[in-house]
């Protein structure tokens, strides 16, 4: 039983909201502001589970999340998707004129982009996490600066919101994975998506063979995502996310991987989020 979770962020930020989404028991949510530390907190068993954001639909794939997983040895038990809304909020009585500065992460500020060219007065300004900025404003009653993030952050921090949904694109997700450093015990049956990762050589056609097998043995590829091997120049190491209707086709495409491909490995066996 989960008791306790890592988030990367704060209380407000969207880990937290995924928090509550996800579990159906109460957790406590340990808050850090790196994916590192919030990592680690799992790895010294100061946390039973952690969440990390993986890919959006709009910024594409958290390319270093994928090699926290892998190089940390850690199993994706689950994942969720969420609507990400961004908002920009400050203290009370201030309008977007009264606004000099905006503070959020890289992501946030990347997907609402758009939405500042029409304020060029306003300097847009990179920080570690959306809600932690929320709540810097709040403890220190900063005027003319503004924070994007969400609308449970305004709430807790005491936030006027300014402006709603300023991301460019409306329909905005972003996929979130709860990893441990063990298996999830559920039930074969349960199970119907998988990530594995492997590395093929540098043939013709060795990733169209890979990827016919997995057709041939019915599964279904929702996402491939290449990430280069440090170590070893022009050699790539290739995430695939699998979504499939029987466990019995999941275990023969294993079984050809493991022969056909390089250091291929299981990163994780789940419900697919998206039925």
């Amino acid at each position: 039983m989960i008791k306790s979770v890592a988030i990367q962020g704060i209380k407000g930020s969207f880990h937290h909201i995924v928090s509550q989404q996800f579990f159906d028991q109460l957790v406590d949510v340990n808050e850090y502001l790196t994916f590192d530390k919030t990592v680690d907190s799992l790895l010294t068993r100061k946390s039973d589970a952690a969440i990390m954001a993986i890919e959006n639909s709009i910024a594409g794939s958290i390319i270093p999340n994928y090699a926290l997983i892998d190089t940390k040895g850690l199993h994706i038990v689950g994942e969720h998707y969420l609507d990400i809304q961004h908002h920009l909020m400050a203290l009370p009585n201030q309008t977007i004129n009264d606004i000099e500065e905006v503070y959020s992460h890289p992501m946030a500020l990347l997907q609402c982009k758009d939405f500042f060219k029409q304020y060029p007065h306003i300097k847009l300004i990179e920080d570690k996490d959306t809600a932690e900025v929320a709540q810097r404003i709040q403890t220190h009653q900063i005027k003319n600066v503004a924070a994007i993030a969400s609308q449970l952050a305004a709430q807790l921090f005491e936030l006027k919101i300014i402006s709603e949904s300023i991301q460019t694109i409306k329909h905005n997700e972003t996929r979130f994975v709860v990893v441990k450093t063990k298996n999830a015990e559920i039930s074969e049956d349960e199970i119907n998506k998988a990530s594995v990762k492997f590395e093929l050589d540098h043939k013709r056609g060795s990733l169209a063979t890979i990827l016919n097998v997995l057709s041939d043995c019915k599964l279904n590829l929702t996402k491939i995502q290449s990430l280069p091997k440090i170590e070893t120049p022009w050699k790539y190491a290739f995430f695939v996310d699998l979504t499939f209707d029987s466990y019995k086709d999941f275990e023969k495409a294993k079984s050809v991987m493991t022969i056909m491909a390089q250091e291929f490995k299981v990163l994780g066996e789940y419900k697919n989020a998206r039925q």
